[in-house]
C-alpha cells in the first residue's frame, strides 16, 4: 500500500509541526501549509488521502476551504480542527461538507484514531475485498464473484465499480466519476459513464431494470448504496 498523504491546513505553526511529526511517524506523509488559500491549490495538486484544516484562520477560513473542495466535486475526506469555543455542530460540518471535527487541545491519540477510522470509512484505507447483496470484490486481484461465480469486467468497468464501493451512500456526479475513474487526459464524455453503469446493473444487479444498488441521481449523477 503506497504512503497515504495528509494535508494540514493551519495557521499555528507549533501545531502544524506537532501533526507532522505524530503523522511521520505513523507513516504518513503530511502536507503542511499555514493559509486556506494555499491549502486549497495543494488539495488539487496533491489530492491528498485526507485533509485537517482549522475552523479559524486568517483570511480563508476552514468552513470557506470545505465548501470550495465540494463545490469544486472534491470528495477528499475533510477533519476540521476547532478551538473550545467554536460554535460548531454537526448540523453545520455536513452543511459545510466536513466528514469530522476534533475540539482543541486535543491528544495524538484521538486525532490519530479519528483519522484511521475516516480513511476506513471512506474507503481511502479500504479493505482488499469489499461485497454487498451477493457479489464479492477482490479490490488487489480485480476479481469480480457473484453467487460464487466469477464476473467477467473490463478494466474500466472494475475500475468504476471500485471507485463505486469506496464512496458508498455518496452522491457522485457523472463529472466526477469520469475524472476519478477515466482521469481527464483521456477525457471520455459524460455518457461513457451512463454506458458503463448499465454494463454494470446487468452484471450485478437482480434486477437490472429496477437497480438496487447502482441509483441514478437526477440532475445529479449516480448512488451507490450497498
Amino acid at each position: 500500500m503506497s504512503t497515504q498523504t495528509i494535508l494540514v491546513i493551519d495557521d499555528d505553526e507549533s501545531l502544524r509541526d506537532t501533526i507532522g511529526l505524530m503523522l511521520e511517524k505513523e507513516g504518513f506523509r503530511p502536507l503542511l501549509v499555514a493559509d486556506g488559500l494555499r491549502g486549497l491549490e495543494q488539495a488539487f495538486a496533491a489530492k491528498p488521502n485526507l485533509i485537517l484544516v482549522d475552523l479559524r484562520m486568517p483570511g480563508l477560513g476552514g468552513v470557506d476551504v470545505c465548501k470550495r473542495l465540494r463545490a469544486a466535486g472534491s470528495t477528499i475526506p475533510v477533519i476540521v480542527l476547532s478551538a473550545v469555543g467554536d460554535e460548531i455542530d454537526k448540523v453545520l460540518l455536513l452543511e459545510i461538507g466536513a466528514d469530522d471535527y476534533v475540539v482543541k487541545p486535543f491528544g495524538t491519540r484521538e486525532l490519530l484514531a479519528r483519522i484511521r477510522a475516516l480513511l476506513r470509512r471512506t474507503g481511502q484505507g479500504s479493505p482488499a475485498a469489499l461485497s454487498f447483496a451477493d457479489v464479492e470484490v477482490d479490490l488487489d486481484q480485480r476479481v469480480v464473484r457473484r453467487a460464487s461465480d466469477e464476473v467477467k469486467m473490463t478494466r474500466a468497468e472494475f475500475n468504476l465499480l471500485a471507485f463505486f464501493l469506496q464512496n458508498p451512500g455518496r452522491a457522485l456526479s457523472r463529472d466526477v466519476i469520469l475524472n476519478s475513474v477515466w482521469g481527464y487526459e483521456s477525457f471520455p464524455n459524460t455518457r461513457t459513464v451512463d454506458a458503463h453503469v448499465v454494463r454494470l446493473r446487468q452484471k450485478l444487479e437482480p434486477e437490472p431494470e429496477t437497480p438496487r444498488h447502482f441509483l441514478t441521481m437526477h440532475g445529479v449523477g449516480y448512488r451507490f448504496l450497498p
